[in-house]
């Protein structure tokens, strides 16, 4: 359903030891109205503001989809750094969620569209607060979004990529699927389906296994097309601004060899490993059963070290 205004409530949140205001946004994107939500602690204003650009799928403001994870991460991250004086906007994507009228097929957006509202966000954000500017914090997906918005600089602070892939989405895929014995009887196609996608060519997938038909639907192709023709790396090294590399060293999907390719794309970039922090941003141990097991426990703080590691960033970079 439609907002009717800008501002739909005010209310004061108690799960930090400083009291923050969460304003939920509703404003006019490229394409159609992007809602979003604004965490700001006591004196906000005078805040540095970041925007929480959400991963990959369909995942929301909060941080949580409806495949499984529900561990609340963006919501958790928003209030600990409200409480370390830090002001956010988490947002929901183009064409899910509140921001689900601003595309009728979220299936058929490009990540320039995704780059192209979180660049109106964060002149929102600049308004809202007063900031000269906004800093992105990209996670997962989010940070090659991140990525791609920086190549138009105006009004960025900087970036902040956490959990965020250093090589090619083609490379990633096909670590990840390699990585897992089980994917043998499905490995060949999955790999010519990705050779394909990544010279820009559909795949037919009449005669493809089932287990592969949610990763290599028809109707999101075009997307993996786009998304598989852009090196982070690259669009680091265009990037002139202050950037923070975050990476956990015990996270499933996304490994230190990404951070480590961010983090030397050129000189002045600051790298920090976040011991025991997992992809969803919480304290877990390598064990995948016992990892996994909170991607949907949102009792779970968010990992100090992460919070930490940001605000230090902010003060050096202020």
């Amino acid at each position: 359903m439609k907002l009717a205004a800008a501002i739909l409530a005010v209310i004061v949140s108690a799960a930090t030891s400083v009291s923050a205001a969460e304003t939920r946004l509703s404003i006019a994107g490229p394409a159609g109205t992007l809602q979003g939500t604004l965490a700001a602690p006591d004196g906000g204003p005078k805040a540095p503001i970041g925007i929480i650009i959400p991963g990959s799928g369909p995942t929301d403001r909060d941080g949580n989809n409806p495949l499984g994870v529900t561990a609340g991460s963006y919501r958790l991250l928003a209030e600990a750094l409200a409480a370390k004086g830090v002001s956010t906007v988490r947002i929901d994507k183009r064409g899910m969620f509140g921001s689900s009228a601003a595309a009728a097929d979220a299936d058929n957006l490009r990540m320039s569209d995704l780059a192209g509202d979180v660049r109106v966000w964060g002149r929102e954000a600049q308004k809202r607060t007063s900031s000269r500017c906004a800093w992105l914090i990209g996670h997962s997906e989010g940070s090659l979004v991140a990525l791609i918005a920086a190549q138009q600089p105006e009004n960025i602070c900087g970036l902040m990529l956490v959990a965020g892939a250093g090589r090619k989405m083609g490379d990633i895929l096909r670590e990840q699927l390699n990585a897992n014995p089980a994917n043998a009887p499905i490995l060949a196609q999955a790999l010519a389906a990705i050779s394909e996608l990544e010279a820009g060519r559909h795949v037919d997938v009449s005669g493809m296994h089932p287990a592969l038909a949610p990763l290599f639907r028809p109707s999101v192709q075009g997307f993996l097309i786009d998304q598989m023709s852009y090196d982070p790396a690259q669009l680091l090294a265009c990037y002139t601004g202050p950037v923070l590399v975050l990476q956990g060293t015990t996270d499933l999907q996304i490994s230190m060899l990404d951070a480590r390719r961010l983090a030397g794309a050129r000189s002045g970039v600051t790298m920090v490993t976040l011991e025991g922090v997992n992809h969803v941003l919480k304290i877990a141990p390598a064990d995948p059963a016992a990892n996994l097991a909170t991607y949907g426990n949102s009792a779970l703080p968010i990992a100090p070290s992460l919070v930490g590691a940001i605000r230090a960033f902010l003060a050096r970079h202020p």
